[in-house]
């Protein structure tokens, strides 16, 4: 009987090991990585998001009281630069940029996309826009883009276009709009929060961890789910392809927006920031845990899958005109995309022991 019970005993014991192996270890600290991420990432890409608006709206103001090529071709440069840096802000919808009320996540608020050309010109035209209404495709920075950049590069139209007061008047509410906002993130983050996305290191739907996590996910999923596949008709109930509804369509620099957003998740998994110093991120963590280093493996072999097919992509025409004509070379960065949603969703949820707290309603 003695016999029988320490064995017993022991099976428990194993089990107990095996399971405590299995869930990321206690010796790797959390707070740690947070900290690298709000000061190294998340900080330091909303304070140039900041700054590059500040900008954005100088070259705004410029045009508008003197509307000619020299400031326009300055305001569409300003914004160029402005939506790059928004490219490495915006997997951060969370804390200060979450959702609040009736406002949704800062996202969907300052980056939405396609936008609705018929909403904008009624705003216009009615000359009393609401940026704080449900129309968010009529705003942001791609109704900005719409309004400074002529499809066929004719920047005659684009002037043309600007006698209209109520059309300068809309612009510059759409500047101070996405300078509000932007602000009013960057300020927590150089406030209280800072502290708080560092105290809350647990795992629980709510800990700073898991909202990283899961904004992380949904940030790489628009690349793969709006930035590629919508255009190319691959959503629900698409039945061809809509070039138009590409992010940066009007501007033909999607290619270059896709390429600066893939970075900006590539420097997350890493932990890595803009400058490319090295921190601690998801790979680390991923490294705590029994399995982890054959994930990681996985991981990186297919995402340099991922960053082939998009360097393969050509640099011209635009890409609104390859997906008519040929589409090959997009479409194959759409496929390992799909390849890759397992490695960072399913898979590595499934090893740190992180829900995924949304549904992205594809299957993946």
């Amino acid at each position: 009987m003695k016999k029988f019970i320490a064995i017993a005993l022991l099976g428990i014991l194993a089990f107990a090991c095996k399971k405590k192996n299995s869930e990321p270890s206690e010796r790797f600290d959390r707070s740690k990585m947070l900290e690298n991420f709000a000061q190294n990432l998340i900080r330091p890409a909303f304070e140039d998001l900041k700054n590059q608006v500040i900008t954005l709206k100088t070259a705004a103001e410029n045009f508008v009281q003197n509307t000619n090529l020299q400031n326009l071709q300055a305001l569409q440069s300003a914004w160029e630069s402005a939506y790059t840096a928004w490219q490495y802000a915006n997997a951060y919808n969370f804390g200060p940029a979450g959702e609040q009320g009736l406002r949704k996540a800062l996202v969907e608020e300052i980056g939405t996309f396609p936008v609705s050309e018929t909403k904008i010109e009624n705003a216009i035209a009615n000359g009393n826009p609401n940026l704080s209404d449900f129309n968010r495709d009529a705003r942001g920075f791609l109704a900005i883009e719409y309004l400074i950049f002529d499809l066929n590069g004719n920047n005659d139209n684009i002037l043309n276009n600007f006698a209209s007061a109520n059309r300068k008047n809309f612009l510059i509410g759409v500047v101070n709009n996405i300078q509000m906002r932007i602000e009013e993130v960057a300020l927590a983050w150089n406030g209280s929060y800072f502290d708080e996305f560092i105290r809350n290191n647990g795992t629980d739907a709510g800990s700073s961890t898991s909202q990283l996590y899961n904004e992380f996910i949904k940030s790489f999923e628009s690349i793969k789910n709006y930035k590629v596949g919508l255009p190319l008709g691959k959503r629900p109930g698409q039945i061809q392809a809509e070039p138009t509804r590409l992010e940066a369509y009007y501007s033909g620099k999607t290619l270059q927006m896709i390429g600066e957003h893939l970075k900006a998740i590539q420097n997350i998994w890493y932990g890595t920031d803009k400058n490319g110093n090295d921190g601690i991120g998801f790979k680390e963590y991923l490294q705590s845990v029994e399995g982890g280093a054959a994930l990681i493996a996985a991981t990186e072999t297919q995402w340099s899958a991922v960053l082939n097919a998009y360097n393969a992509i050509p640099q011209s025409p635009r890409i609104s005109e390859q997906i008519l004509n040929s589409p090959a070379a997009f479409d194959k960065l759409f496929t390992e995309l799909q390849k890759h949603t397992r490695f960072f969703k399913s898979d590595m949820s499934s090893l740190l022991g992180i829900t995924i707290t949304y549904s992205s309603g594809d299957g993946d």
